[in-house]
């Protein structure tokens, strides 16, 4: 029924081993930068993966053409592992429970809003780019 190919899989967890790597080490570079008064890492990951989810889909699929396994590595490995939903639910949660209401409305707005804003963005730039054929 599934028809899946080695390579596309492998692809997919290579791209995904470097996308929790940067995101990690991008996340603990935020907090390095502006502290741990707000969830900068969290909401810089999901800001940049959306503009590069939005950019990268555009170029690879309308511009460059690149090969199935090129988009498994790069939109589904990478950015999937690098941008976190699950990380930005549970922060949300702890500002709730912590009695944090205007955080987690903040970050809720933040996360959706630029996220969206990022994607539409990236797809811009990537109309903007005159690839030779």
């Amino acid at each position: 029924m599934f028809s899946f190919h080695f390579a596309q899989i492998a692809a997919v967890g290579v791209g995904g081993a470097f996308g929790a790597m940067s995101r990690f080490w991008l996340s603990n570079q935020m907090y390095v930068w502006l502290g741990r008064d707000f969830v900068w890492g969290t909401l810089t990951v999901n800001v940049l993966g959306s503009f590069l989810m939005g950019l990268l889909s555009l170029l690879m699929i309308d511009k460059v053409h690149l090969g199935i396994e090129m988009r498994a590595l790069l939109i589904v490995g990478f950015l999937g592992a690098f941008t976190t939903f699950s990380t930005f639910a549970f922060e949300t949660l702890l500002y709730l429970q912590q009695g944090q209401p205007e955080k987690a409305l903040i970050n809720i707005f933040a996360n959706v809003l630029l996220t969206l804003t990022m994607v539409w963005f990236g797809f811009w730039v990537g109309r903007q780019f005159e690839l030779p054929a």
